[in-house]
């Protein structure tokens, strides 16, 4: 018995020993400026680099990007964790790249973290400030002013946009795609901005474009696509993206072009940032420069990998958290970026978050912040300390993806098969209506029959980002076929209008995947992040043929923005405000909401989805009730609800 005890003891002192050292820090002071990387100051260059444990430091400046040899080479000064120089200005336009000893030999050389320039491809940095290169009025540039709670999202891809020959676009696969407005298909419908624009969305998400490993900018493009999921230096735009990546100040230039476009239509952009790991790790800026302090190790000293891409950076080391902080709102100030989506933001912790909230709603009051609350594998950081979905509740001023409401509509992202409410499956109707609730603590919802949650995890509706489709796994329109494929395209197009329906009047924020809007196919490829054009390209012409689907949704978007109760403020005017109504029948849900909660125009509107294969009698009393949505017939002749569809009536 004592031995048993003892030998209890000891395996509990191991393994909280090796909780301890999963965990572990390595303790550094944190450095309070904010001029790490280049400085451009009245008379002289500075340059800055955090390396505590280097024994020396070399500034190399070249000449250009392709020589071989320095035309000069400075030694940098220690600062405390800091190292410096300072230089004459008659090298500005030049490149540069430094050189860390560290433990009696020389790392790779490499740009510094905080890189804001380069040459094609990233090798070297340039000697430039991004500010002196702008667009003519770019000082008078603005912020996009959208409420969160007014917020409808768009997730487009830069290169997906404009590449396809019907885009009617001249710029295709570049940043000034987006500067080109009155574009047409072959059938002379619109497309780009002016289709964006008049859909009536508020943001545009554009996949990364911050300057990514997988593409070589200095190749033709013909055979090279990625989404942009490869971090290499995270202060510099994408050069494949510009018109000519050997030019440092062309994609600086463009992108702040395509901005102004998009800002002058009324719209936000937001970045997708991937801050959770690098594309590569020994020949990273970060681990050539200070090596083993920048990403998580388990216990046994080896890397860990909650990215599911060979490493996971420590958003709880103080000087990444700093890093993530200043790079976030240097695109905040200088590019007037109004919202970031992080990836795989499970991998980040709370505190981290947070502060870049914080911070980033002192420069942007209207900043839009959301993520996607898991992460690809197990992380050493505890789950209490990350910024899981779970967790979105102990996050200020950010959002989290719901799965619940995506999976709950159209069935498992990881089951090609897997149905759900709108296209055949059985017993979604708790998953959708938590997702409709805003994913937050309501009365009508009982936890117990949710597929993925067994309790709220948003604190205030627009802590939810609610959506059926993105770049990730099958289409919406992919997913309806490979789960009916005896199914008409009539039928598939109710099953997208009833989706896209559910979505779009939710509490929380409504996320779009671009195409979805009129039927947009992959040809069935799940995982697009490397396929070529042919799979990834948005077929524009799809408009024409599905001109039925897009108006329909411009509808549903008019209609959530004529009515504020679709977008309650809290979570105590939801629960106020939104009652579910009875509905015995399977696939069938219903509610009422209170206008007058919001001072919306109707102080009455009801919801019916009706997601059976066959019509349905709804009783509901239709005094002072009329169809805003639907068929305009119901409710005056019958209270018939046509099948695979959604009414909606407001008084």
């Amino acid at each position: 018995m004592k031995k048993t005890y003892v030998l209890g003891l000891l395996i509990l002192l191991l393994v909280q020993c090796n909780m301890k050292k999963q965990v572990s820090k390595i303790p550094v002071e944190a450095y309070s400026g904010t001029d790490l990387g280049l400085t451009f100051q009245q008379d002289l260059i500075q340059f800055k680099v955090f390396s505590p444990k280097a024994e020396k430091i070399l500034f190399n400046i070249y000449q250009d990007n392709e020589s071989e040899e320095p035309i000069y080479m400075l030694n940098l000064a220690k600062q405390n964790d800091i190292w410096v120089t300072r230089f004459s200005k008659e090298y500005e336009q030049l490149y540069y790249t430094i050189k860390v000893f560290y433990e009696g030999k020389w790392l790779s050389e490499t740009v510094d973290p905080y890189v804001k320039m380069t040459s094609a491809n990233g090798k070297r940095g340039f000697i430039g400030n991004p500010n002196k290169f702008s667009p003519p009025n770019w000082k008078d540039e603005k912020f996009a002013e959208i409420p969160s709670r007014d917020a409808i999202i768009y997730e487009l891809h830069v290169r997906d946009f404009s590449v396809a020959q019907n885009s009617g676009i001249q710029q295709k696969g570049k940043f000034l795609a987006f500067t080109e407005t009155d574009t047409k298909n072959s059938f002379g419908a619109e497309t780009g901005l002016s289709h964006i624009k008049n859909l009536g969305v508020t943001h545009i998400h554009l996949l990364p474009f911050f300057d990514y490993a997988s593409i070589d900018e200095t190749q033709s493009l013909d055979d090279q696509y990625n989404w942009g999921y490869d971090p290499q230096n995270y202060n510099t735009p994408e050069g494949s993206y510009s018109t000519d990546p050997t030019k440092p100040e062309a994609r600086v230039v463009e992108l702040k072009q395509a901005i102004q476009a998009i800002h002058k239509q009324g719209l936000g952009v937001v970045m997708d940032v991937v801050y959770n790991h690098t594309f590569n790790t020994e020949n990273s800026s970060f681990e050539n420069t200070y090596p083993g302090y920048y990403f998580r190790k388990n216990a046994d000293s080896t890397l860990s990998n909650a990215s599911g891409c060979g490493n996971e950076t420590a958003s709880d080391q103080v000087m990444f958290q700093k890093f993530m902080i200043e790079s976030l709102k240097f695109w905040a100030k200088e590019y007037k970026i109004d919202g970031f989506r992080f990836d795989l933001m499970g991998i980040h912790d709370i505190e981290t978050m947070n502060k870049i909230a914080a911070e980033l709603k002192n420069i942007n009051p209207y900043v839009l912040l959301y993520g996607e609350g898991w992460t690809a594998g197990g992380s050493p950081l505890p789950d209490s300390l990350r910024a899981l979905k779970k967790n979105t509740f102990k996050l200020t001023d950010v959002a989290a993806f719901s799965d619940d409401i995506r999976d709950g509509i159209k069935g498992s992202v990881f089951e090609a098969t897997s149905p759900g409410l709108v296209n055949g499956g059985k017993g979604k109707e708790e998953s959708v209506k938590f997702g409709i609730v805003g994913n937050i603590n309501h009365p009508q919802i009982d936890f117990k029959k949710a597929d993925y949650s067994n309790s709220a995890w948003a604190a205030e509706p627009f802590q939810s980002i609610n959506y059926v489709s993105c770049h990730d796994n099958l289409t919406l329109y992919d997913k309806l076929k490979e789960t009916n494929p005896t199914s008409s395209e009539e039928e598939i197009l109710a099953m997208q209008k009833l989706a896209l329906g559910i979505v779009l009047t939710s509490q929380g924020i409504p996320f779009l995947h671009a195409g979805s809007e009129f039927l947009r196919s992959k040809n069935g490829v799940e995982n697009s992040y490397k396929s070529p054009d042919k799979i990834n390209q948005i077929d524009w012409d799809l408009i024409s043929k599905n001109e039925e689907l897009l108006k329909d949704v411009q509808k549903l978007i008019e209609i959530r923005k004529q009515h504020k109760a679709f977008a309650f403020e809290s979570a105590e005017q939801v629960r106020a405000g939104l009652k579910f109504l009875n509905t015995p029948q399977n696939n069938v849900i219903a509610y009422e909401l209170n206008g007058n909660l919001v001072d919306d125009t109707s102080s009455k509107i009801v919801v019916i989805i009706n997601a059976q294969r066959r019509a349905i009698k709804f009783p509901i009393d239709f005094l002072n009730l009329k169809p805003i949505y639907g068929d305009p017939k119901i409710g005056k002749t019958d209270a018939t609800i046509p099948k695979t569809s959604m009414v909606i009536f407001a008084n």
